[in-house]
């Protein structure tokens, strides 16, 4: 016997799951038989797929007509592509004119677990600095982004972040609690969050928050480049341009001044 033959099994039964879920898009509850004569195979072949699907919430089942249709957690894994989608989308000419007005590189950031994830970013075209960082994790404290949205974040999550040990990744990185804790008030009061040589030697980031239609903080708009050009106070005009360009990207996602409670 073929060794691809338990493999060829497998990628067929994914095959007709994918099928009851495009059966099921149509809109009308369907029963086991319905399923099983729209992918022409056996009843029982089709209640044992359904009831996998069941099992993961990907369909659901009415338990007085015995029908299905979609399941709660299609619309869930959905969210997570399009809400970075448009995210990406809406935020690429806010980047491009924050790039273009400092000369530095301008990226978009989010939180994803418990690091910083940039996903998109602009650099100008008289950038003598042009770094990729696309999809590059980061620790949250020692970034711009990762402190602005400490700052104006869920307080739970913020507690959660500076509970643990601060990792030193130069010899410039805040790992002192209290310290940290003082930065993410200053960023509060003056709506900036900066970094000086914490992440990287010779890298300055400055940052402020991106707020979605909820008032729930989404994201961070970051400034990054050479030290002697970002070092705080060397540039205030920067300090402007981002917030107002983070004011205006969040607008754009529905914002409109009433920030959920931390």
């Amino acid at each position: 016997m073929s060794n691809d033959a338990p493999r060829d099994v497998s990628v067929r039964s994914v095959e007709r799951a994918i099928a009851i879920l495009d059966l099921l898009a149509q809109g009308d509850w369907r029963t086991g038989a319905e399923v099983a004569r729209g992918l022409q195979v056996h009843r029982s072949t089709a209640l044992r797929l359904l009831a996998t699907l069941e099992r993961h919430a990907l369909v659901e089942r009415d338990q007085r007509t015995a029908r299905y249709r979609l399941g709660r957690r299609l619309p869930q894994l959905a969210s997570v592509v399009t809400g970075e989608f448009d995210l990406r989308y809406v935020a690429r000419p806010v980047c491009e004119q924050l790039a273009g007005a400092t000369g530095e590189t301008a990226t978009l950031d989010v939180l994803v677990g418990d690091v910083i994830v940039p996903i998109e970013q602009a650099t100008a075209s008289t950038s003598v600095v042009s770094v990729n960082w696309l999809g590059r994790r980061t620790p949250t404290h020692c970034t711009a982004s990762g402190k602005a949205i400490l700052a104006f974040g869920p307080a739970a999550v913020r507690e959660r972040m500076l509970a643990r040990p601060l990792e030193q990744v130069t010899p410039r990185t805040i790992t002192d609690r209290v310290e940290l804790e003082a930065q993410l008030d200053a960023a509060r009061a003056s709506g900036i969050a900066r970094t000086h040589e914490e992440l990287e030697l010779g890298l300055d980031a400055l940052a402020a928050p991106v707020f979605g239609a909820d008032g729930e903080v989404v994201a961070a708009l970051d400034v990054s480049g050479p030290s002697h050009r970002l070092r705080a106070g060397a540039r205030p005009e920067f300090d402007r341009m981002t917030i107002e360009r983070a004011a205006d990207l969040s607008r754009r996602l529905g914002y409109r001044g009433k920030r959920a409670e931390t």
